[in-house]
């Protein structure tokens, strides 16, 4: 098994050897098992904190590299054309702590017949798909949540 411990910066471009695909709730975690598409065995030990977003590219002291891809995966898309409504649905997604892929003129979420009821009553149009899902870091992702008194 391979074992991967670090994760490069997006403006290096090295060659990967191995592609892991990978769903959003795995992309979260900082240490778990995973099988590459080539059917080998990685582990995944890395600084935690990090959400692993499409085409990381991941190394190990020993010089391997890999690149993970987001996995398609059960996700709502709710579009409309008017922007205020647009905005409404993305205030309520995000008052209830559902991650949100933002697109123009469309949200994404995970996938929940309830969240779905919310966002069709806001007036969006509501399709459920196989995607890669791809939602917002926060407003916290850059150094960790803060107040100041």
């Amino acid at each position: 098994m391979i074992t991967l411990t670090n994760i490069v910066p997006s403006d290096n471009s090295l060659d990967a050897r191995l592609e892991i695909e990978l769903p959003y709730d795995m992309r979260k975690k900082s240490r778990f098992k995973a099988v590459a598409r080539c059917g080998e065995e990685v582990g995944l030990i890395l600084p935690r904190g990090h959400i692993l977003r499409n085409d990381t590219l991941l190394t190990n002291d020993e010089g391997d590299v890999a690149v993970v891809k987001a996995a398609a995966e059960k996700v709502s898309k709710a579009s409309v054309n008017d922007p205020i409504a647009l905005a409404k649905a993305a205030y309520h997604l995000g008052n209830r702590h559902v991650p949100v892929q933002v697109g123009e003129g469309w949200l994404r979420y995970q996938h929940d017949h309830v969240l779905d009821d919310m966002v069709t009553g806001l007036g969006l149009d509501v399709v459920v798909e196989l995607a890669g899902f791809e939602p917002e870091d926060g407003a916290y992702s850059n150094g960790g949540h803060h107040h100041h008194h």
